[in-house]
């Protein structure tokens, strides 16, 4: 059994939960540690805009006694994680990382909360992110997050905190959220797994809103098992949000395969491979040797294309924008100084957005969701890059410079597609890369097995930043 603080810390969900489960490992023992190791490094990392050490470890004793009067909940038990600070947690404040939520304390949990609070989780505090998930990486009210691999270098956004806790060991897993790649990117850069679900997979209730209908909610691990083991459990129906689905919510574990025998893998190389969209060299090559070991585990490949994909792509920007400037109207036009100066200007260029280019992107949207349908019926899966390059020097990161690039990562929060990040190799400067994955709507099973079968074949995830 691990011993070490740095060995405690970087044990997935996954090899906790059996620990934990057979009583080798304590609750209160791993939740110290991890406390340990954020008061030891978390300084330098800026993870964490609010610890709660005090009742971390009143909750890890709880579970402790449950689990040892044989009332184990399950994997997640004992288990301690972090929270992007925009889910509503009661009592402990909640603030989007904005002066204008400074004060914030919500008085209910949100849904995912209560879920994770049921399955026996323990909270480690609220995590750092870009200012309500928009304005990153500055933001008007914590310091920015710290990427682990070289502290120099940003982690992404908007989840920055989630990718940076779990890379360094400062939490078993998080829950991020991703309007047009909050999840993913941060994942990629940070060399960890970002899931983001099916939109309506999991509730929103009582997480603070980007875009009513682009946001999506999900988890940041290690590896794709524990993003499995953390899906299983917040997915489902919520009374509270009426965009939440029905839909039948499957074993996510039994997706947990290691061969991908009769899988169909399609590249859309013609949009995510283009000149345009600026691929480094280690990118591209890492992406094109995934790709060619999921061939290796026995899927095909073929590439697949999705005709508008170029012209219709910018829609989620300003779908994004122009629901979030109506969400913020009121408090923009009363406190206009509390909001940071890069959240501030994105709301400028929303109001500029007519009612007729909001109509025309939606329709947009509806083009493009039938033409991956069309795709989807020749493939189970698709393989592409997260990133067109690694993380950025904090130094010269240009945070408009993403409005002007071909995102890789909103074409599937326009489509509300299942869309994964997984590592799949480093730099030449040491820094990680993220392959993405994606599959029809309410499909997770299929990403998780392609995620699964990589992952356990590839083993980018052994490797650990030295922070």
């Amino acid at each position: 059994m691990a011993t070490s603080q740095s060995e405690l810390c970087f044990l997935t969900i996954g090899e906790a939960s059996a620990l934990i489960k057979d009583k080798k490992l304590s609750p209160v023992e791993l939740t110290q540690a991890y406390l340990d190791r954020m008061g030891a490094i978390d300084g330098k990392v800026k993870s964490y805009v609010t610890p709660l050490p005090e009742s971390a470890l009143q909750e890890a004793r709880v579970a402790e006694a449950d689990i040892q009067k044989g009332n184990y909940r399950g994997p997640l038990h004992g288990v301690p994680i972090g929270l992007k600070d925009l889910y509503d947690t009661k009592g402990v404040r909640t603030t989007g990382q904005s002066r204008v939520f400074e004060h914030r304390v919500p008085t209910e949990d949100a849904t995912v909360v209560t879920k994770l609070q049921e399955a026996g989780t323990v909270l480690l505090g609220k995590l750092a992110m870009h200012e309500f998930a928009l304005g990153g990486p500055k933001t008007s009210l914590f310091e920015q997050a710290k990427n682990p691999w070289n502290l120099d270098h940003v982690t992404g956004g908007s989840s920055s905190g989630s990718g940076a806790a779990i890379a360094a060991g400062l939490a078993m897993g998080s829950l991020g959220s991703d309007t047009g790649g909050s999840i993913r990117g941060p994942a990629a850069l940070c060399g960890i797994v970002g899931l983001k679900p099916t939109y309506g997979r999991v509730s929103r209730y009582g997480v603070l809103p980007l875009s009513w209908s682009l946001d999506t909610v999900g988890p940041m691990t290690w590896s794709v098992e524990d993003a499995a083991l953390m899906l299983q459990v917040i997915a489902g129906h919520d009374p509270k949000d009426p965009t939440s689905s029905r839909e039948p919510v499957p074993d996510y574990s039994a997706a947990l395969q290691t061969d991908l025998k009769g899988m169909r893998v399609g590249v859309p190389r013609h949009y995510f491979f283009a000149d345009d969209v600026g691929l480094d060299d280690d990118t591209r090559n890492a992406i094109e040797k995934g790709i060619q070991t999921l061939k290796e585990l026995g899927a095909t490949v073929q590439d697949i294309e999705i005709p508008s994909l170029s012209a219709l792509t910018p829609a989620n920007g300003i779908i994004m924008l122009a629901e979030a400037n109506a969400y913020h109207e009121k408090n923009l036009k009363s406190q206009p100084e509390n909001f940071g100066d890069i959240v501030r200007s994105r709301f400028i260029m929303a109001a500029s957005y007519t009612s007729a280019d909001y109509v025309q992107s939606q329709r947009a949207r509806s083009r493009l969701k039938r033409e991956f349908a069309e795709a989807l019926q020749k493939v189970d899966v698709m393989a592409m890059p997260v990133m067109a390059k690694t993380a950025a020097a904090l130094k010269d990161f240009d945070p408009m410079g993403m409005m002007v690039t071909p995102s890789l990562m909103g074409p599937f929060n326009l489509t509300g597609m299942p869309a994964m990040s997984v590592p799949c190799g480093f730099s030449s400067t040491g820094l990680p890369i993220g392959m993405q994955l994606a599959a029809a709507p309410f499909n997770e099973s299929v990403v998780i097995r392609a995620g699964h079968a990589y992952q356990q074949h590839a083993r980018w995830h052994d490797q650990r930043p030295s922070v």
